[in-house]
C-alpha cells in the first residue's frame, strides 16, 4: 500500500471516541461522502508513494478547516486554488489554513510540501461546545477520556512510515501532552515545537514573515 492508501484506510475506518463529558459534541467530517471523495483524491494525488513523512501534529480539527474539507489545516478555499481539488463547500476562511499554505508556497509548494511531510493531529476528529469550537485539552475529562483513544490513533498513523524527528503545531499544552504520550510510548525520537498558525495570524501578523522564515528554517535545516 502507498502513504496515501494507509491514510485512506485509516479515515474510512476511524472509529468515534466514546464517554465524552456532556455537552461535548463530536465533529466529525469523514461520515460525508463529499468529504470521503476529497480525502480519497488528495491522498491518491500527494501520498502516492511509500515513503516516510516527517508528521506535523496539530490539535483537533477545527470547524471551517479540516472539520470542513477532512484535510488537516485547508479551509475550502485553499483546497480549491493550492490544490487544485474543487469543492462545493461554502468558501470560507479559516485562519490557520491561510498562514499553512503561504508557508507551503514558500518552502516550494505542494507538490514538495506533502512529499516530505504530513499533518495529522493529535486527536483526529474535532469537538464543540454550544457551537463552538473545542480543543481537546480545554476540558480536563475531555483530555482524560482521550487518552487511549488517541495514543491507538497516533499509533496507527505512525505506521504508514514516520521519521523519527516530529513537530507539535502549538508551544503550549499540545507539545506538552504529546511529549508526555510520547515519553510513555516512544512514538518518536523527539517532538519538537512550532507556533500555532491561528496564534501568529490572530496575535502576531505583523511578523507574518518572520514566523514564515521559522517554519521554513526548522522544516528544511
Amino acid at each position: 500500500m502507498t502513504f496515501g492508501e494507509k491514510v485512506i484506510h485509516f479515515y474510512k475506518n476511524l472509529q468515534l471516541p466514546t464517554g465524552l463529558p456532556e455537552g461535548v459534541e463530536i465533529l466529525d467530517p469523514f461520515a460525508d461522502d463529499t468529504v470521503k471523495t476529497i480525502v480519497e483524491h488528495f491522498n491518491n494525488k500527494f501520498f502516492n508513494d511509500t515513503n516516510p513523512r516527517t508528521f506535523l501534529i496539530g490539535i483537533n480539527p477545527g470547524r471551517l478547516g479540516g472539520g470542513t474539507t477532512g484535510i488537516p489545516f485547508t479551509d475550502p478555499i485553499r483546497l480549491e486554488e493550492e490544490l487544485g481539488i474543487e469543492n462545493s463547500f461554502d468558501r470560507k476562511q479559516e485562519l490557520s489554513s491561510n498562514f499553512v499554505y503561504q508557508m507551503i508556497d514558500r518552502l516550494g509548494g505542494a507538490e514538495f510540501f506533502y512529499s516530505k511531510f504530513y499533518f495529522t493531529s493529535a486527536c483526529p476528529v474535532g469537538f464543540t461546545k454550544d457551537g463552538k469550537n473545542l480543543n481537546y485539552y480545554d476540558i480536563k475529562e475531555l483530555q482524560e477520556a482521550l487518552d487511549d483513544y488517541n495514543v491507538d490513533q497516533l499509533q496507527k498513523q505512525k505506521d504508514f512510515g514516520a521519521n523519527d524527528i516530529a513537530y507539535s503545531i502549538g508551544q503550549g499544552k499540545n507539545v506538552a501532552y504529546l511529549k508526555q504520550l510520547n515519553k510513555k510510548h516512544k512514538f518518536f525520537k523527539e517532538i519538537r515545537p512550532l507556533p500555532h498558525p491561528r496564534w501568529v495570524m490572530q496575535y502576531r501578523l505583523k511578523r507574518l514573515g518572520e514566523f514564515l522564515e521559522l517554519y521554513k528554517k526548522e522544516l528544511l535545516g
